[in-house]
């Protein structure tokens, strides 16, 4: 057999070292993407030891960037993209425009030639798609009103990179790097063309993807095979997200978020998210990794001060801008403060840009580092920001007050006492709630799908918006004072989270959890469930027990 296999390799020590580095992290307190990025560096080619494919783990890590990006589409509408389109599109244009002047000033006053200024100053203009939306889905912002904001922004800014990626090739020759200078005529053809392009993408996804997305998942789930199923969402995902970059010339990511974003509409957007979720997972760890591998730790000591620019261009500069813009249109400052903080960082296009100008020869290899300096700095700072814009907001009144600033929809919720405090209102959530209304038990939800929290709102329940293990929600549903604590979400981890929080507020809690194994029972239990729900049991002893109950009345007959 042979042992030239750089691909597997590459996938597990990626993995595996990611996995040892996160954990230390998450001991410390720090996010575990901390960890990605050091298992990164510890197998890039700048540092001692086993050496990965630089290559092969960024063409992994675009997998990645498609799948989430897939997943996104499936809870962000057309509707929420044109609701934010009028502060999206000039926002992003113009903060586009200031980071680029303030990379160009950065390059002048070292020396560099106007070329090379304008490719830096795009390089760190662009946030990165899977460190914002690892943020907002943390936070559960990606439905909310600033979250559609940023990822509108997001969007806006991933086209305008399209279009640079195809014009600076074209416009390299007069910038000062290889290639022929075009004519003003070539010039404005080259525009027109891809601006043409992506207008067809997207007609092409809205006419003919949103009919044929939905009606195949529909015929693959009438199938009844769960396998087919999942195998169908990740050939829509990545099937439609290569096409788009291939037929197109639009971005994998672009091209992967128009197709959930139409699927969303179906029916079967839930469970196509879930199917998706595990290798989102698994491949977004590899992104980190692999910006990692790219990195020169060197650049830190050999040109100290460049770095310190190039991080505070884009972590102060580009979020001082964002906080302006967004505040000039009229939007609050919770709104400005968030949509800053998730764009203090750069990425996936910074890379390919940073790429682009080496091969062309309009950036030098100091500026390439530079870049790769500045987006691992601004990833590894960007959590801790929105630490300090969490801190910020505590501040600022008390958990009812916080929960409704964020979601105005629906009154602040009265006082209860020996209420039912329900964590989930999916299939299973939703019965439980329909018994604990027939019984007339006061009864409080807690769930992280906004439109389900608002319509919950409409009908007279008291629902929560967000994650029942994000700080101050168990105080939000007023857990101390609660008889019981049901959770119907499936995942177990969580669930036990939820359990541990619970118990320290009310040791005195009945806590029911569902569980789909005996050894999740187990960790329930352990984590203090007074008695856990198997829906398989539940189901053999149902059956048996019609079978049973008739055999007795025939022998009784």
């Amino acid at each position: 057999m042979s042992h030239d296999i750089p691909l597997i390799t590459t996938i597990v020590a990626g993995l595996v070292l990611a996995f040892l580095f996160g954990s230390i992290a998450h001991r410390l307190k720090m996010p575990p993407l901390v960890g990605y990025l050091l298992a990164g560096i510890a197998i890039g080619p700048f540092t001692p030891g086993f050496v990965g494919d630089v290559d092969l783990a960024q063409q992994l890590a675009e997998i990645g960037v498609i799948l989430l990006m897939f997943g996104v589409g499936l809870h962000f509408s057309l509707k929420d993209l044109l609701a934010v389109k009028g502060i999206a599109i000039p926002g992003a244009l113009a903060q586009i425009i200031l980071a680029t002047l303030m990379g160009m000033a950065m390059g002048w006053l070292i020396g560099w030639p106007l070329g090379q200024g304008l490719l830096f100053g795009l390089a760190l203009s662009v946030a990165s798609t899977v460190v914002l939306l690892t943020a907002l889905q943390e936070r559960r912002l990606v439905e909310t009103r600033r979250g559609q904001i940023a990822i509108g922004w997001l969007i806006v800014e991933d086209i305008a990179m399209v279009l640079a990626l195809v014009l600076i090739p074209a416009l390299s020759g007069i910038l000062g790097g290889s290639g022929e200078s075009l004519s003003t005529d070539a010039l404005l053809w080259t525009l027109a063309a891809t601006l043409g392009k992506v207008v067809a993408f997207i007609a092409a996804m809205l006419l003919v993807g949103r009919r044929l997305i939905p009606w195949t998942l529909e015929r693959v789930a009438a199938s009844g095979s769960r396998e087919l199923f999942r195998l169908a969402v990740l050939a829509i995902a990545l099937g439609f997200a290569l096409g788009a970059a291939y037929v197109f010339g639009v971005s994998f990511a672009l091209g992967a978020f128009f197709a959930g974003m139409i699927l969303g509409e179906s029916d079967l957007s839930h469970r196509a998210a879930e199917e998706s979720l595990p290798l989102r997972d698994a491949f977004a760890v590899l992104f980190f990794v692999s910006v990692g591998m790219l990195f020169d730790p060197s650049i830190v000591v050999r040109e100290p001060l460049l770095v310190l620019a190039t991080v505070a261009i884009i972590v102060v500069g580009k979020s001082l801008a964002a906080l302006a813009i967004v505040r000039a249109f009229g939007h609050p400052a919770s709104t400005a403060l968030t949509i800053a903080a998730s764009l203090a960082q750069i990425g996936e296009f910074s890379f390919i840009l940073a790429t682009l100008g080496v091969s062309l020869g309009l950036l030098s290899q100091t500026g390439r580092d530079l870049i790769l300096g500045g987006a691992i700095i601004s990833i590894l700072l960007n959590p801790l920001l929105f630490v300090v814009l969490d801190r910020l907001r505590s501040r600022k009144g008390s958990p009812h007050e916080q929960a409704h600033a964020a979601d105005p929809a629906g009154p602040a919720l009265p006082e209860m006492t020996g209420h039912a405090v329900l964590v989930g209102f999916g299939r299973v959530g939703h019965l439980v709630a329909l018994a604990l209304t027939e019984g007339a038990q006061d009864f409080v939800v807690i769930e992280d799908d906004l439109s389900v929290v608002q319509a919950l709102r409409r009908d007279g329940v008291p629902a929560l918006y967000g994650n029942a293990v994000a700080p101050g929600m168990m105080e939000l549903a007023q857990v101390a004072s609660a008889r019981w604590l049901l959770l119907a979400i499936p995942d177990a981890l969580e669930a036990g989270h939820v359990i541990a929080q619970a118990r320290k507020q009310n040791p005195g809690i009945d806590i029911i959890a569902r569980a789909h194994s005996n050894v999740e029972r187990l960790h329930l239990e352990k984590q203090g469930a007074n008695q856990t729900i198997m829906g398989e049991r539940e189901i053999a002893a149902g059956m048996a027990g019609c079978v049973l109950g008739e055999a007795l009345s025939e022998a009784g007959s």
